[in-house]
């Protein structure tokens, strides 16, 4: 078994094929853990005003079991094979015939990419494993805040700790240039939100965002972050412009910021040396 994770194209299909179930998951994290928080917040706020928690049906990312929006036929074990069930489906429930959003097999098939190529890019390892790890929170918090504007601490946080511990042996860099990467990762955006605030009187990102990019930093180190950022800017700048000129979107709508941060973190994890190293070179 070890020889054959050591082989690369093995050990890349078989991360493929583990991206493919995890994306699965994701897609439930995408959808479940923002109704969660809602619900502990309206549980807390119930709690401060001396009433009785809301009552409703168990709800966490086991319970209750998938089901379709429209009809709530739950959905079989050989309706969620990843990708391969929608396309036998053609995209629609097999109880009432209402579509199924093309996002699930998307993200799906993303997060089977995204982990076959970390896995080819580094090879069996534990840098693969914290790859797979870092990429897999990643594709869940973009996806949570472009449909909530919300990053949730219940990844942030512990994706910063897990950062701090892979470096812990350089993994991905020095422990002290992580450690410096979160610190500074966070004060940088925090710095940039106090500053407009203060010029504005608005508030141009959540906090979600500073912890993200903190937890970026704690993976790649510090070096990495002025790219991480570069790169964020003109992707969310080019949307933005885009979503405003093509779709109409309007100017006092916000744009969440987490999908950028967190394709820059991917980008960077994969090629951020090479990139850094040219862009000074050409500075």
């Amino acid at each position: 078994m070890l020889a054959l994770l050591q082989d690369p194209v093995a050990f890349a299909t078989l991360a493929t094929l583990l991206g493919l179930f995890v994306g699965s998951f994701l897609n439930v994290v995408i959808h479940r853990l923002p109704k969660m928080m809602e619900r502990d917040w309206h549980a807390q706020a119930a709690e401060l005003r001396g009433e009785d928690a809301p009552a409703g049906e168990r709800f966490n990312l086991a319970t209750p079991r998938s089901r379709c929006p429209h009809c709530g036929h739950q959905i079989g074990a050989l309706e969620n094979i990843p990708v391969v069930s929608y396309v036998l489906l053609r995209g629609r429930c097999r109880h009432c015939g209402a579509g199924i959003s093309k996002r699930y097999p998307i993200v799906e098939a993303f997060t089977a990419l995204l982990s076959g190529y970390a896995a080819w890019h580094f090879g069996f390892g534990a840098a693969a494993a914290g790859a797979l790890l870092f990429i897999w929170a990643m594709v869940a918090l973009a996806f949570i805040d472009l449909d909530t504007q919300l990053l949730p601490d219940d990844i942030t946080l512990p994706l910063l700790w897990l950062g701090l511990a892979f470096n812990l042996a350089g993994t991905y860099t020095e422990l002290s240039s992580a450690v410096v990467g979160a610190m500074a990762g966070y004060l940088a955006l925090w710095s940039v939100f106090w500053l407009f605030k203060l010029a504005t009187g608005k508030e141009g990102m959540g906090y979600g965002d500073f912890k993200l990019l903190g937890a970026i930093g704690a993976w790649l180190g510090w070096q990495v972050l002025p790219l991480t950022i570069l790169l964020s800017s003109l992707v969310g700048a080019v949307v933005g412009i885009g979503l405003i000129v093509f779709a109409r979107h309007g100017r006092n709508v916000p744009i969440p910021f987490g999908p950028y941060l967190a394709a820059a973190g991917v980008i960077a994890l994969f090629w951020g040396e090479t990139l850094t190293t040219r862009y000074l070179g050409l500075l």
